[in-house]
């Protein structure tokens, strides 16, 4: 045992105590290495589900997009049928509505690779139908005619009725002045069956002073409060649709840390 041990210079214990420690360490040098592996794999895994330009565009299924669309085509019929050719606010009306849809577009293929962009757009858009609200409410306040209020049930009729184009809106308008009364019921200033005139005569048996007024005095009432109506509706759309991309915005960054997080999985390969 003396010889053995003054040869070799290790004992028997030693010796199996040091085998086990570099058995150890083999195996953590083992689980290292699958844990570097596993690191790799899942870099890589990271930018396979992560594109640098990630899907974008279609915009045509957002219901923002299809609604603006339905203001903007109906903003062209009122406008051709109620506002003066050479009257500027035509123009500008028409613009404002086109741009609502146009920008929605824009912003959506713009969002592979500017989330920025995409946000600013469809503020842009918002924006454009808040004009397009404004230049409604004038032509209802020029003209005596009264704007629905909230609580109207003639705007839940219409928002019921999911409307899914021009014509559409326009048989509603037509079924919504029928319910009305006809050419001598009015809504608003432009219904004057409960005055009388001079001599006690009801106004509806005068001379024919507001019965053919009358008749193109509603159409333009209803018509201009549908159009508000829709407007309401996409605008509450995009307020909703701004807050989810600023949102995402933040938590995911924009195409520059995308980029950066591309190539910084590229690199772990």
């Amino acid at each position: 045992m003396i010889d053995t041990i003054g040869v070799t210079g290790r004992s028997p214990v030693k010796e199996r105590m040091r085998k086990r420690v570099d058995l150890m360490d083999g195996v953590d040098l083992m689980d290292g290495m699958v844990d570097g592996c596993t690191l790799n794999f899942r870099s890589r895994e990271m930018s396979e589900k992560e594109p640098l330009i990630p899907k974008h565009g279609g915009y045509r299924r957002l219901k923002s997009f299809q609604m603006a669309q339905l203001v903007y085509d109906v903003t062209v019929r009122f406008c051709e049928r109620y506002v003066n050719r050479f009257s500027r606010t035509r123009d500008q009306m028409v613009q404002a509505a086109r741009s609502g849809v146009q920008n929605i577009a824009e912003g959506s293929q713009a969002s592979g690779t500017s989330k920025k962009t995409e946000l600013k757009l469809t503020n842009v858009a918002r924006a454009s139908l808040e004009e397009l609200r404004l230049d409604y409410e004038d032509f209802l306040r020029q003209r005596g005619l009264p704007v629905w209020p909230r609580e109207d049930p003639r705007r839940t009729g219409l928002i019921a009725r999911r409307c899914s184009n021009a014509d559409e809106v326009a048989r509603w308008v037509k079924e919504q002045r029928g319910r009305d009364g006809g050419p001598n019921g009015q809504s608003g200033q432009s219904g004057q069956s409960g005055q009388h005139g001079p001599g006690g005569l009801s106004t509806s048996s005068m001379k024919s002073m507001s019965s053919t007024k009358s008749i193109p005095s509603t159409y333009p009432e209803i018509a201009a409060n549908a159009a508000l109506v829709l407007i309401a509706v996409a605008c509450s759309l995009l307020d909703r649709q701004i807050v989810a991309q600023s949102s995402a915005f933040e938590q995911e960054g924009g195409f520059t840390e995308r980029l950066y997080r591309v190539r910084t999985a590229r690199r772990r390969r």
